[in-house]
């Protein structure tokens, strides 16, 4: 069924057009000021679009987080859209739902197969009377983030093409493959072994029904990253990938210099690696 409230939907707008135009665009995992901040700066500069994605964290965190990407979002004089990552229950669907998200992953991967297609679904109906677009996770992609629920202890599936389009059926606007990409650390660029041949017959099968998006990016060379847009994935997740210095940095400066500083340089740090990524994404003037 089609939802009149979707056909301006301004996430589904930003990744049909870098399906159609080659490029991947940055979705960067927000935690605070710097990072927002970081975010609309780089995209301005870049004149490139770009996505802010905020986990549940921040609904249990404060809504002042949420309210502050909102203000980010509207005021860029360039496209930034808002998505939350990793939904992983309905009522923090249900609570998200209440802000101006563009998007939400409706994350019910730590079900079994047939419950998570029978929950996307319904959720995914509810979110498109919103005018909310919606992404899901078939397979299993390992491992967890800070603020996400570790899957480390779970067996990892991989998506296969008859899946994908299992997935695809439920509704949704973006897929998010597992093919061999995990969450977190790869634990050296030498563990990361993902089956780009799996992820070409998953392009082929979902072309023009859903957007892929990638997930896993930490510590990707920059052909990897590439080589994951050249096998269509629109947005590309970002978190350590783009916030390493700034760890590095406030990690060893806190209480040596003044807060004002950390905070500057830190948000430095964070869009000169943002940039980075628009630049080897393809994104830098598609805006």
């Amino acid at each position: 069924m089609s939802y009149p409230a979707m056909k301006d939907n301004r996430a589904v707008k930003m990744l049909k057009a870098a399906e159609e135009g080659g490029y991947g665009v940055v979705g960067v995992v927000s935690y605070n000021l710097e990072t927002i901040t970081a975010v609309v700066r780089a995209a301005e500069k870049k004149r490139s679009p770009a996505q802010i994605l905020l986990f549940p964290w921040a609904l249990h965190y404060s809504p002042l987080l949420i309210h502050l990407a909102v203000a980010a979002v509207r005021t860029s004089t360039v496209p930034i859209v808002l998505h939350m990552d990793h939904a992983q229950s309905e009522d923090e669907i249900i609570a998200a739902s209440a802000y101006p998200f563009d998007s939400i992953m409706v994350d019910m991967s730590h079900y079994d197969k047939a419950e998570n297609l029978e929950k996307t679904e319904r959720i995914t109906r509810m979110l498109h009377e919103k005018g909310i677009a919606t992404e899901a996770e078939p397979g299993r992609i390992n491992g967890g983030e800070d603020g996400v629920k570790d899957t480390g202890d779970l067996e990892g599936l991989l998506t296969t093409a008859e899946e994908a389009l299992e997935f695809v059926g439920t509704g949704i606007d973006f897929l998010a493959p597992a093919f061999g990409n995990v969450h977190g650390n790869y634990g050296g660029v030498e563990n990361i072994k993902l089956d780009f041949e799996r992820l070409e017959k998953i392009q082929a099968a979902t072309k023009g029904k859903a957007q892929l998006v990638l997930h896993g990016t930490n510590t990707f060379p920059d052909a990897t990253m590439q080589g994951c847009i050249k096998g269509g994935m629109t947005r590309c997740n970002l978190n350590d990938l783009v916030l390493h210095k700034y760890s590095k940095y406030v990690a060893g400066n806190t209480g040596k210099v003044p807060l004002t500083e950390l905070m500057g340089k830190g948000t430095d740090l964070i869009q000169e690696l943002i940039e980075y990524q628009m630049d080897i994404m393809g994104s830098t003037g598609k805006a």
